[in-house]
Order: structure tokens, then sequence, then C-alpha cells
């Protein structure tokens, strides 16, 4: 067995320190300062996303999302230094991140749909809303997807990518909605007594409002009746309240005034022998 060769010992120390002690205490300051950098800048970013009024969870998936990217720069900053070659750590990312992006193409566009809607906000939790063919009110905006109740209670889930790139019908941005109905009477009706009638079941309704004011107008000469356009505006909440008032009391008031609602008349024929 060899001596312990001190001297040996000593001068490869001394060269390890040499060539690899500077990049080591270089590589713990760089640790250091990348760790409190990344650290204000997610403060400042969490105080953007809150001052911007972002959804809470979009707040912290992005959150994470940019903690997670900045410590990986990080380390692979750390490892060049150290002189560990980086460039196939980034091939092996890039080639990673690829695969995961053809592997979740329905997944990320409906990713994105889902950060665009918590972003620029088209919908809200409590919006009534038309779109991809369903109508509800808006329960729950996740990452992915868009949770709606019917309006016979049944919930809806539509992917925020459909959603997204889809028409969007709002009921409730602008406060107030138009209650459109038509109504059909005799031809022997009298128009100015009709219209009156109507607008008297329009204006005694409580929940009708008089700004907008409704509007009665003929709407149409059909085959076997006058059609009426009957107009009346309601806040959102009470649409269907008004919507089946309306045409319960319509029918009432028609029936006591003695106007005509047609209807559809069938006539046999009895061919003799």
């Amino acid at each position: 067995m060899e001596n312990f060769n001190l001297e040996k010992w000593t001068e490869t120390g001394m060269e390890f320190i040499t060539v690899y002690g500077l990049k080591i205490i270089g590589a713990i300051v760089i640790w250091i300062i990348g760790s409190w950098i990344i650290k204000k800048i997610i403060g400042a970013s969490r105080k953007i996303m809150t001052k911007s009024n972002y959804d809470e969870s979009l707040q912290k998936f992005l959150l994470n999302l940019l903690t997670w990217g900045l410590k990986i720069l990080l380390v692979i900053t750390l490892l060049g230094t150290l002189g560990v070659p980086t460039t196939s750590f980034a091939a092996v990312i890039a080639a990673a991140g690829l695969a995961v992006g053809l592997a979740l193409q329905g997944s990320l566009g409906n990713f994105a749909g889902g950060v665009l809607l918590m972003i620029f906000k088209p919908i809200k939790i409590g919006d009534l809303i038309e779109a991809q063919g369903e109508i509800g009110v808006v329960k729950e905006i996740e990452i992915f997807t868009t949770k709606l109740t019917g309006l016979s209670n049944k919930e809806i889930i539509i992917p925020n990518g459909a959603l997204s790139n889809g028409n969007i019908v709002n009921y409730t941005t602008e406060g107030t909605r138009r209650v459109d109905l038509v109504f059909g009477v005799g031809y022997d009706s009298d128009i100015k007594k009709t219209k009156e009638v109507l607008m008297n079941v329009l204006t005694s309704h409580p929940k009708v409002l008089q700004d907008p004011a409704p509007a009665v107008t003929v709407m149409e000469l059909a085959d076997s009746s006058i059609n009426f356009a009957t107009r009346p505006w309601c806040k959102t909440e009470d649409y269907w309240t008004v919507y089946f008032d309306v045409t319960e009391q319509t029918k009432e008031a028609l029936d006591a005034a003695g106007i005509e609602i047609p209807y559809p008349h069938q006539v046999e024929i009895h061919k003799g022998e």
C-alpha cells in the first residue's frame, strides 16, 4: 500500500479550490440574489393581478407557473456558472414542452380560453348568458371549463376554448331586458281598442319598467289574425315573471273586452254515396 502523499492531496485540493471555489461562491451568490429577485417579481405580479381584479384561481395558477419558470431559469444559470453544459438541458426542456403541447392541444386551448375569460371578463358569476346553444346562469369559471346553471336547474359544463371562441349573449350586462311577445286578434277587432287593452296590461304590471316605455304596435296582417307586437321592458331577474304574467293577463283582458283571439278551425266534408 502506497504511503499517503499529503503534498499531492494538498496540491489537488488547492487546484480544486482555485478552479471551482470561485464558481461555487459565485453560484451561491447568484442563488441568493436570484431567489430575492424572484420573490420581488412574484410579489409585484401579485399586486398587479390583485389591482386588475384577476380571478383568485387564475392568480394562483399564473403565479405558480411564473415561480416555477423563474426557478428553472435560475437553476440553469447556476449550472452554467459551475461549468455544466446547459445546451442539452435547454434541448430536453424544449422537446418536453413540444411533446406536452402536442399531447394536450385541446386542454391547452381550454386553458388559454379560461385565461382570456378571466382577464377580459366578458362574463362573470351570476350572469345570465347564452352560449354554445345553451342558456344558463354562470355558476363557476374555472381554468378549463365554465359551469352554468340551466333554466331547469341543470348543470351545464362548457369547455373554455369553445366558449371564448364562440358568440356569447350576456343578458345581464345592461341590467334590463325587453320581453318580446306577439298576440293575434280577429280581423273584426278594433285596432285602437286592442292597443289600449294591451297597453293597460303592461302599464299595470308592477315589474314592467316605464323607462324605457313599453310599446304595442301592429306587427303583421296575417292570414287569420292581426298580430300585435307587445314589448315591455323589465329588470333582467324579472324577465320570466313578466313574460308569464303578461301572457296570462293579456288573455284575460282580451276576453273581458270581448276581443276575439282566433284559433284554427276544422271543417269536415262528408261526400255522399
